[in-house]
């Protein structure tokens, strides 16, 4: 059926995916290899659009175009890794002539489900990163995915058996945790670009703390924060761990606790007054978080202060 111009073509299954791409039928209806070389561009205006219902893992390489993750784009050069969870809209701006190359794993949440994995894979950030975050490989490492890949479709092409779910799964965690070891080094590698994040989130939040948003709109969220930095949260937090020890939350909370001391010793507001300055509903919570911060409660800061 023909969709609308600007609405996502929406595939549900692994085997829907297979006929679309005219592959085919796959071997496993919840997991399949896809081979780029082996699938031909679509071009029809109608599904340029998708939103893929399943995790999509890929390495593409000699990319010569855009690929669109939500609304923002990823940039492809060299040896590129990208990670989709369920639900996602992805848009492709190609050039008609293009060759693909590379190895694309999907894997359906049911194929997952009562496995440690259903839950462990909704904690690597990457699955959510929205801006350029595609993972960048060296020749070594993309050795090293590529291998642990070609072990996936070596099983995947198997004769099913007791033990295929088992050893796909333990191939795919293997895959996982290599990645989340190479993102780790993008951020170390990338330092200059996360040094120049974090200059712009400090003086987000000084702007922030000092000017009338704070009073008019309450504390500002990890959602807040990572969109006026035009990041996603998950990859804000990752990379402010990487370089100082701290979630994007204990970055707000420092710079709450640092606003609130300055109040405390160059005004007589009470602490009432100075929590609900700060954005707090409740006074109480104030004081417990500043607490926490400093082991000493507000009035025993400005008494010693003082």
């Amino acid at each position: 059926m023909k969709k609308e111009t600007n609405s996502p073509y929406i595939i549900n299954s692994i085997s829907e995916l297979h006929r679309l791409l005219e592959l085919p039928k796959p071997k496993h209806p919840l997991v399949s290899v896809i081979n780029l070389n082996e699938i031909k561009c679509h071009f029809d205006e109608s599904i340029k659009s998708f939103i893929y219902n399943f995790y999509s893992i890929c390495t593409k390489k000699d990319f010569k175009g855009k690929l669109k993750y939500g609304q923002n784009y990823y940039d492809f050069d060299e040896g590129i890794m990208t990670f989709f969870s369920p639900g996602q809209v992805i848009s492709t701006v190609v050039d008609e002539d293009i060759a693909l190359s590379g190895i694309w794993l999907v894997v359906h949440p049911d194929f997952i489900q009562n496995y440690a994995l259903a839950k462990s894979i909704k904690g690597y950030g990457f699955f959510s990163y929205a801006v350029n975050e595609a993972l960048h490989l060296s020749d070594k490492e993309e050795a090293m995915i590529t291998d642990i890949m070609q072990k996936i479709d070596t099983e995947y092409c198997s004769v099913i058996d007791g033990f295929s779910q088992d050893v796909i799964l333990s191939h795919i965690e293997l895959l996982l945790n290599y990645s989340n070891r190479f993102y780790n080094r993008q951020f170390i590698t990338r330092k200059n670009a996360s040094n120049d994040l974090l200059s712009n989130l400090e003086k987000l939040l000084l702007d922030y703390f000092n000017g009338n948003k704070v009073q008019e709109f309450g504390l500002p969220t990890v959602l807040y924060i990572s969109e006026q930095l035009n990041v996603s949260p998950n990859y804000l937090s990752d990379m402010l761990r990487s370089l100082t020890g701290q979630s994007t939350q204990q970055h707000i909370h420092d710079k709450l606790i640092e606003k609130s001391k300055e109040i405390l010793t160059t005004t007589s507001l009470s602490v009432s007054q100075i929590a609900y300055q700060l954005g707090f509903e409740y006074p109480q919570s104030f004081s417990k978080l500043f607490k926490s911060k400093t082991n000493v409660s507000p009035l025993e800061f400005r008494s010693s202060f003082n």
